[in-house]
């Protein structure tokens, strides 16, 4: 069965890339450093408190 609409998203193609920019990140960080990366990311999108 084909689909008539052709979309212009691709969610496989965008998940492998944000994949593949992460890896090249963290693949010369160690442990500590990825989890501080992670944290101080989330506290800029606003998904973490500062207090808590």
């Amino acid at each position: 069965m084909e689909t008539k609409t052709k979309n212009k998203f691709d969610a496989v193609k965008f998940a492998r890339e944000q994949k593949d920019r992460l890896d090249k990140i963290f693949s010369t960080m160690t442990k500590e450093e990825i989890l501080e990366y992670l944290k101080s990311k989330s506290i800029e999108r606003g998904r973490i408190k500062p207090d808590a």
